[in-house]
């Protein structure tokens, strides 16, 4: 099967969140996608994404991530979300995204690269170690949404 990885593009935007819907939908939490494409639009400085696109229309994976820092190494690319739509699997579509996500963290002079993976995911998580990735069941994350932050009080 043919496809290639290039930078995403404005144009892309629609179906980057459909495939952010997508994943969602994968991870059971549908109703947690809050974004829009001009929301994308309006933030686009915030975030970069890689696409693979099947010979060279039907954008079939993204891999969205932002620089972060981190107190104990310093400069860091974040990767947001990786995804393959499902009948796109075992083409090696991930692997190729994760290389270009790497390339970029090489090229930046990144310290470390970090994602997550639910705890459910196996063959995700089969796939991260397979990379070398360290997986780490210490942390638990923090969060609050929109209605949160407005509400915060201490």
């Amino acid at each position: 099967m043919g496809f290639i990885i290039r930078e995403a593009t404005e144009a892309d935007f629609p179906a980057i969140l459909s495939l952010i819907k997508e994943l969602a939908e994968y991870e059971k939490a549908p109703d947690k996608v809050t974004n829009s494409v001009e929301q994308m639009r309006q933030e686009k400085d915030l975030f970069r994404c890689f696409v693979a696109v099947k010979e060279g229309k039907d954008i079939i994976g993204i891999a969205l991530y932002f620089m972060a820092y981190f107190t104990w190494v310093g400069k860091s690319l974040y990767l947001e979300d990786i995804y393959v739509k499902e009948s796109f699997r075992q083409h090696r579509i991930g692997s190729a995204l994760l290389r270009e996500v790497f390339g970029v963290a090489r090229a930046e002079g990144c310290k470390r690269v970090r994602w997550q993976v639910l705890n459910w995911n196996e063959q995700a998580i089969a796939f991260y170690r397979k990379c070398g990735a360290e997986l780490d069941d210490e942390w638990i994350n923090c969060n609050f949404d929109e209605t949160g932050i407005a509400n915060f009080r201490l």
